[in-house]
Protein backbone atom coordinates (compact mmCIF):
# COMPACT_ATOMS: atom_id res chain seq x y z
CA UNK A 1 0.00 0.00 0.00
CA UNK A 2 1.54 3.24 -0.56
CA UNK A 3 2.14 6.04 1.74
CA UNK A 4 -0.09 9.18 1.01
CA UNK A 5 -0.26 10.87 4.86
CA UNK A 6 2.97 12.84 3.63
CA UNK A 7 1.01 14.91 1.43
CA UNK A 8 -1.43 15.81 4.32
CA UNK A 9 1.41 17.11 6.39
CA UNK A 10 2.72 18.68 3.59
CA UNK A 11 0.16 20.98 2.99
CA UNK A 12 -0.36 21.40 6.54
CA UNK A 13 3.45 22.36 7.08
CA UNK A 14 3.39 24.96 4.03
CA UNK A 15 0.02 26.19 5.36
CA UNK A 16 1.74 27.06 8.95
CA UNK A 17 4.92 28.56 6.96
CA UNK A 18 6.86 26.05 8.85
CA UNK A 19 9.95 24.56 6.91
CA UNK A 20 10.50 20.50 6.37
CA UNK A 21 12.20 18.17 4.51
CA UNK A 22 10.84 15.78 1.69
CA UNK A 23 12.62 12.41 1.70
CA UNK A 24 11.74 10.12 -1.10
CA UNK A 25 13.41 6.70 -2.22
CA UNK A 26 14.33 7.58 -5.74
CA UNK A 27 16.00 4.16 -6.52
CA UNK A 28 16.48 0.79 -5.15
CA UNK A 29 18.90 -2.08 -5.55
CA UNK A 30 17.86 -5.64 -4.27
CA UNK A 31 15.98 -5.88 -1.07
CA UNK A 32 14.94 -2.84 0.71
CA UNK A 33 12.21 -2.15 3.41
CA UNK A 34 10.45 0.52 0.92
CA UNK A 35 9.69 0.81 -2.62
CA UNK A 36 11.00 3.60 -4.99
CA UNK A 37 8.49 6.12 -4.61
CA UNK A 38 8.18 6.37 -0.67
CA UNK A 39 7.89 9.71 1.01
CA UNK A 40 8.49 10.55 4.54
CA UNK A 41 8.45 14.43 6.09
CA UNK A 42 10.63 15.76 8.14
CA UNK A 43 9.69 18.92 9.93
CA UNK A 44 11.95 20.21 13.32
CA UNK A 45 9.46 18.00 15.63
CA UNK A 46 7.96 15.18 13.84
CA UNK A 47 8.25 12.66 11.42
CA UNK A 48 5.20 11.99 9.24
CA UNK A 49 4.95 8.93 7.35
CA UNK A 50 7.92 6.35 6.66
CA UNK A 51 10.73 5.33 4.56
CA UNK A 52 10.79 1.79 6.25
CA UNK A 53 11.96 2.50 9.16
CA UNK A 54 15.03 1.37 10.95
CA UNK A 55 18.17 2.98 11.19
CA UNK A 56 18.18 4.23 7.33
CA UNK A 57 15.07 6.55 8.19
CA UNK A 58 17.08 7.29 11.84
CA UNK A 59 20.12 8.66 9.60
CA UNK A 60 17.77 10.59 7.17
CA UNK A 61 15.49 12.23 9.96
CA UNK A 62 19.38 13.49 10.64
CA UNK A 63 20.28 14.90 7.57
CA UNK A 64 16.67 16.31 7.07
CA UNK A 65 17.00 18.25 10.79
CA UNK A 66 20.73 19.47 9.69
CA UNK A 67 19.29 20.68 6.70
CA UNK A 68 16.50 22.67 8.50
CA UNK A 69 18.91 23.95 11.39
CA UNK A 70 21.24 25.26 8.19
CA UNK A 71 17.84 26.76 6.02
CA UNK A 72 19.42 24.81 2.92
CA UNK A 73 17.67 25.21 0.11
CA UNK A 74 19.39 23.18 -2.24
CA UNK A 75 17.92 19.42 -2.81
CA UNK A 76 20.25 16.32 -1.61
CA UNK A 77 21.20 12.73 -2.53
CA UNK A 78 22.25 10.29 -0.68
CA UNK A 79 22.97 7.04 -1.22
CA UNK A 80 23.00 4.32 1.23
CA UNK A 81 24.22 1.08 1.37
CA UNK A 82 21.76 -1.34 3.40
CA UNK A 83 24.57 -3.06 5.28
CA UNK A 84 25.97 -3.91 8.58
CA UNK A 85 26.70 0.13 8.97
CA UNK A 86 23.13 0.84 9.28
CA UNK A 87 22.16 -2.29 11.02
CA UNK A 88 19.87 -3.79 8.05
CA UNK A 89 20.27 -7.08 6.77
CA UNK A 90 18.04 -6.67 3.69
CA UNK A 91 21.41 -6.64 2.08
CA UNK A 92 20.26 -3.65 -0.96
CA UNK A 93 21.35 0.08 -1.59
CA UNK A 94 18.82 2.93 -1.44
CA UNK A 95 18.86 6.59 -3.19
CA UNK A 96 17.41 8.83 -1.02
CA UNK A 97 16.09 12.83 -2.36
CA UNK A 98 15.90 15.30 0.12
CA UNK A 99 14.02 18.13 -1.08
CA UNK A 100 13.64 21.54 1.63
CA UNK A 101 9.86 22.62 1.26
CA UNK A 102 8.59 26.37 2.62
CA UNK A 103 11.68 27.39 3.92
CA UNK A 104 11.12 31.30 4.05
CA UNK A 105 13.57 33.68 2.43
CA UNK A 106 14.78 34.89 6.07
CA UNK A 107 13.93 34.67 9.21
CA UNK A 108 13.81 38.40 11.15
CA UNK A 109 13.93 39.29 14.84
CA UNK A 110 12.95 42.68 14.95
CA UNK A 111 13.60 44.44 18.96
CA UNK A 112 11.33 47.25 19.95
CA UNK A 113 7.53 47.93 19.42
CA UNK A 114 7.66 51.70 19.26
CA UNK A 115 6.61 54.07 16.20
CA UNK A 116 9.40 53.06 13.46
CA UNK A 117 8.81 49.17 14.76
CA UNK A 118 5.21 49.21 14.31
CA UNK A 119 5.44 50.82 10.82
CA UNK A 120 8.28 48.44 10.01
CA UNK A 121 6.77 45.07 10.96
CA UNK A 122 3.70 44.99 8.60
CA UNK A 123 6.26 45.67 5.72
CA UNK A 124 8.40 42.99 6.88
CA UNK A 125 5.21 40.74 6.92
CA UNK A 126 4.25 40.90 3.39
CA UNK A 127 7.77 40.04 2.62
CA UNK A 128 8.66 35.78 2.40
CA UNK A 129 10.02 36.53 5.34
CA UNK A 130 9.14 34.73 8.89
CA UNK A 131 9.32 37.56 11.57
CA UNK A 132 9.56 37.56 15.40
CA UNK A 133 8.98 40.96 17.16
CA UNK A 134 10.29 41.55 20.45
CA UNK A 135 10.09 43.89 23.78
CA UNK A 136 9.08 43.84 26.97
CA UNK A 137 6.11 45.62 27.25
CA UNK A 138 2.84 44.51 26.24
CA UNK A 139 1.48 47.52 26.01
CA UNK A 140 3.18 49.04 23.33
CA UNK A 141 2.26 46.34 20.50
CA UNK A 142 -0.43 47.12 18.67
CA UNK A 143 -4.11 45.19 19.06
CA UNK A 144 -3.75 43.41 15.63
CA UNK A 145 -0.20 41.68 14.59
CA UNK A 146 0.28 40.87 10.97
CA UNK A 147 -0.24 37.27 10.13
CA UNK A 148 3.18 35.31 10.08
CA UNK A 149 4.57 37.68 12.98
CA UNK A 150 5.15 35.99 16.14
CA UNK A 151 4.72 38.18 19.09
CA UNK A 152 7.16 37.89 22.06
CA UNK A 153 6.96 39.59 25.28
CA UNK A 154 9.89 38.52 27.77
CA UNK A 155 11.63 40.88 30.48
CA UNK A 156 14.53 39.25 28.88
CA UNK A 157 15.14 40.74 25.54
CA UNK A 158 18.62 40.03 24.97
CA UNK A 159 17.74 36.26 25.91
CA UNK A 160 15.79 36.10 22.77
CA UNK A 161 19.07 36.52 20.34
CA UNK A 162 19.90 33.01 20.88
CA UNK A 163 16.34 32.15 20.26
CA UNK A 164 17.36 32.58 15.83
CA UNK A 165 18.63 30.28 13.25
CA UNK A 166 21.94 31.12 12.13
CA UNK A 167 21.63 33.66 8.91
CA UNK A 168 18.97 35.39 10.36
CA UNK A 169 18.38 38.85 10.28
CA UNK A 170 18.56 40.91 13.17
CA UNK A 171 17.25 44.76 13.94
CA UNK A 172 17.13 46.17 17.02
CA UNK A 173 15.26 49.59 17.53
CA UNK A 174 14.34 49.73 21.52
CA UNK A 175 13.53 52.45 23.95
CA UNK A 176 16.84 52.34 25.77
CA UNK A 177 20.51 52.60 24.37
CA UNK A 178 21.93 50.19 26.86
CA UNK A 179 19.80 47.47 26.29
CA UNK A 180 20.69 48.44 22.16
CA UNK A 181 24.15 47.79 23.50
CA UNK A 182 23.83 44.79 25.26
CA UNK A 183 21.51 43.34 22.21
CA UNK A 184 24.67 44.37 19.54
CA UNK A 185 27.00 42.47 21.79
CA UNK A 186 24.57 39.26 21.85
CA UNK A 187 24.24 39.46 18.27
CA UNK A 188 27.57 40.23 16.93
CA UNK A 189 29.06 37.63 19.46
CA UNK A 190 27.12 35.44 17.45
CA UNK A 191 28.63 36.12 14.47
CA UNK A 192 26.40 33.85 12.38
CA UNK A 193 23.84 36.68 10.57
CA UNK A 194 22.69 37.66 7.88
CA UNK A 195 22.19 41.40 8.59
CA UNK A 196 22.37 43.35 11.72
CA UNK A 197 21.04 46.67 11.80
CA UNK A 198 20.66 48.98 14.57
CA UNK A 199 18.79 52.13 14.42
CA UNK A 200 20.64 55.50 15.60
CA UNK A 201 22.76 57.93 14.58
CA UNK A 202 26.48 58.28 13.43
CA UNK A 203 27.61 59.21 16.62
CA UNK A 204 25.46 56.73 18.08
CA UNK A 205 27.67 54.08 16.29
CA UNK A 206 30.89 55.68 17.27
CA UNK A 207 29.92 55.57 20.94
CA UNK A 208 28.96 51.49 20.37
CA UNK A 209 32.17 51.23 18.52
CA UNK A 210 34.20 52.37 21.34
CA UNK A 211 32.39 50.46 24.16
CA UNK A 212 32.43 47.05 21.75
CA UNK A 213 35.92 47.81 21.32
CA UNK A 214 36.51 47.76 25.13
CA UNK A 215 34.28 44.93 25.60
CA UNK A 216 37.29 43.48 23.26
CA UNK A 217 34.89 42.82 20.03
CA UNK A 218 37.46 43.16 16.68
CA UNK A 219 37.03 45.48 14.30
CA UNK A 220 35.87 43.19 11.34
CA UNK A 221 32.86 42.25 13.47
CA UNK A 222 31.99 45.46 14.56
CA UNK A 223 31.99 46.69 11.23
CA UNK A 224 29.34 43.92 10.23
CA UNK A 225 27.13 46.16 12.12
CA UNK A 226 24.45 48.53 9.92
CA UNK A 227 24.24 51.77 11.99
CA UNK A 228 22.80 54.34 10.80
CA UNK A 229 20.77 51.26 9.13
CA UNK A 230 19.04 51.63 5.79
CA UNK A 231 18.82 52.86 2.47
CA UNK A 232 20.71 56.57 2.89
CA UNK A 233 18.84 58.05 -0.36
CA UNK A 234 15.63 57.19 1.65
CA UNK A 235 15.09 60.57 3.38
CA UNK A 236 12.70 61.47 5.76
CA UNK A 237 12.36 61.09 9.66
CA UNK A 238 8.54 59.80 9.77
CA UNK A 239 8.16 56.29 11.23
CA UNK A 240 7.06 55.11 7.90
CA UNK A 241 9.88 56.84 6.03
CA UNK A 242 12.55 55.14 7.99
CA UNK A 243 10.86 51.98 7.85
CA UNK A 244 10.55 51.97 4.26
CA UNK A 245 14.53 52.43 4.19
CA UNK A 246 14.97 49.50 6.61
CA UNK A 247 12.99 47.47 4.86
CA UNK A 248 13.97 48.34 1.68
CA UNK A 249 18.16 47.30 2.59
CA UNK A 250 16.65 43.96 4.19
CA UNK A 251 14.76 43.51 0.65
CA UNK A 252 18.85 43.99 -0.85
CA UNK A 253 20.14 42.12 1.32
CA UNK A 254 17.86 38.88 1.19
CA UNK A 255 17.83 39.25 -2.85
CA UNK A 256 21.89 39.45 -2.78
CA UNK A 257 21.92 36.62 -0.85
CA UNK A 258 19.62 34.00 -2.15
CA UNK A 259 20.22 30.90 -2.87
CA UNK A 260 23.37 31.33 -1.19
CA UNK A 261 24.73 30.38 2.63
CA UNK A 262 25.38 33.42 3.92
CA UNK A 263 26.71 31.96 7.81
CA UNK A 264 30.51 31.60 6.92
CA UNK A 265 31.21 34.73 5.76
CA UNK A 266 29.45 38.64 5.08
CA UNK A 267 28.41 38.85 2.03
CA UNK A 268 28.90 42.66 0.26
CA UNK A 269 25.40 44.58 0.38
CA UNK A 270 24.54 45.59 -2.76
CA UNK A 271 24.93 48.95 -4.11
CA UNK A 272 21.80 50.33 -4.55
CA UNK A 273 22.72 53.42 -6.81
CA UNK A 274 25.56 54.73 -8.99
CA UNK A 275 29.04 55.46 -7.20
CA UNK A 276 28.58 58.85 -8.42
CA UNK A 277 24.95 59.69 -6.80
CA UNK A 278 26.05 57.70 -3.86
CA UNK A 279 29.28 60.04 -2.95
CA UNK A 280 26.86 63.18 -3.39
CA UNK A 281 24.69 61.43 -0.95
CA UNK A 282 27.04 61.22 1.75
Amino acid sequence: MSNTAWIEALADLQQKGEPCVLVTIIEERGSTPRNAGSKMVVSRERLYDTIGGGHLEYKAQAIARDMLENRSRDTRLERFSLGASLGQCCGGATVLLFEPMGQPQAHIAVFGAGHVGRALVPLLASLPCKVRWIDSRESEFPAHIPAGVEKVVNDEVVDEVAEMPAGSYFIVMTHNHQLDLELTAAILKRNDFTYYGLIGSKSKRAKFEHRLRDRGFQPEIVQRMRCPMGIAEVKGKLPIEIAVSIAGEVIATYNANFGENTVDGEKPLPMLVPASRRSQAG
